[in-house]
């Protein structure tokens, strides 16, 4: 079982192995009340569930085990980009051992906060030859290293316990992401995840995070200009943004109010595909869309245009087994259960 505990709602989904794949077994979603009320609302009304207490997070995962029929109890959950700090760093090639022993120290370098309040991990993830004639050892490794407060692991922990659950492991949310939309497409690629807080921009590349930039605009910024805008409630606003979206009819007053944000969104994608591009001297192949917004009508074709790039809308269903009366919906669920369908399909050791 995966369980995404986002900002404003928690997905879940069961999955299970069928003849080498996966299969859907089971999927339940909770979202939280009281974000959308007057037309006059703030970003600061906005309420998370990240801000609940365990209790109350570990209460509303039991009730929704309970709504779905979920039967399992082993489960993966994934810490939020926000809450994580990732990177890759070039090392001296030496033996595992020594690497291990040497990571602590230069792993000060890059993660913001003191390393005895984290969980350290990493991993090699590519090597850089010397170029001299006849070598047989790489000079250079690329290692893979992440940090995750020690506090934040410990409530994960506690939710999971308190909610009956067995937490086998937890896992960044961008790992989760890559498994699920790129598999085994080891091409660079960028990833632009829009939740309902905010927007994650990953740059991937041989199956790896490279680069992670958030970007505090998300699905709910949009929503409340619509409704500032038109003077209309959260509800109303939402309930425009996901018929019309960015489609230009006569009928659609909303387009304006919401393209500005949007236009920032993809300038701080190129922004963040021009600086890794110029420093790595690579070419991003692909862009991958996934969230809330890139369903909504208009939203792909307006992003590509400004890009100028190829744009993919990500489909975490591609390689899923599921019951065929779920097509009709099959695109929205793709996007809104992306992160806990990969964590569904991470292989425990």
């Amino acid at each position: 079982m995966g369980i995404d505990i986002g900002t404003s709602s928690i997905k879940l989904v069961e999955l299970e192995k069928r003849g080498g794949r996966f299969a859907l077994a089971n999927y339940g979603i909770f979202e939280l009340q009281g974000n959308s009320n007057s037309a006059g609302s703030t970003s600061e009304n906005w309420q998370s569930i990240l801000k609940l207490s365990d209790e109350d997070i570990a209460s509303e995962i039991k009730e929704l085990l309970s709504k779905a029929k979920i039967g399992s109890i082993d489960v993966i959950a994934s810490i939020p980009s926000f809450s994580t700090f990732a990177t890759v760093i070039e090392m001296p090639y030496v033996s595992n051992e020594d690497l291990a022993r040497a990571l602590p120290f230069e792993a000060k370098k890059y993660v913001p906060i003191p390393l005895d309040e984290v969980v350290l991990d990493w991993s090699i993830v590519g090597t850089n030859d010397s170029g001299k004639t006849g070598s047989v050892k790489p000079s250079t490794v690329e290692v893979f290293l992440a940090a995750v407060p020690k506090e934040e692991t410990m409530r994960y922990q506690k939710i999971m316990k308190n909610a009956g659950l067995r937490l086998q492991a937890l896992e960044l949310e961008n790992s989760s992401l890559i498994r699920v939309l790129l598999g085994n497409d080891l091409s660079p690629t960028v990833i632009v995840n829009i939740g309902g807080r905010s927007t994650s921009i990953v740059i991937v590349n041989r199956g790896y995070e490279r680069v992670s930039h958030n970007y505090e605009i998300g699905g709910f910024e949009i929503t409340k200009a619509i409704s500032q805008s038109l003077s209309v409630s959260l509800e109303k606003a939402e309930e425009l943004k996901r018929r019309f979206g960015l489609i230009k009819t006569d009928e659609n007053i909303i387009n304006e109010s919401m393209v500005s944000l949007i236009d920032m969104m993809i300038f701080e994608t190129q922004k963040t595909i021009s600086n890794y591009e110029e420093a790595k001297r690579d070419k991003i192949v692909n862009v991958v869309l996934v969230g809330g917004l890139a369903n909504m009508p208009g939203f792909a074709d307006y992003f590509r245009n400004k890009l100028n790039r190829d744009i993919l809308v990500g489909n975490s269903f591609s390689r899923l087994i599921y019951p065929s009366d779920l097509e009709p919906i099959v695109p929205e669920l793709s996007s809104t259960l992306s992160v806990a369908i990969g964590l569904g399909m991470r292989e425990l050791s």
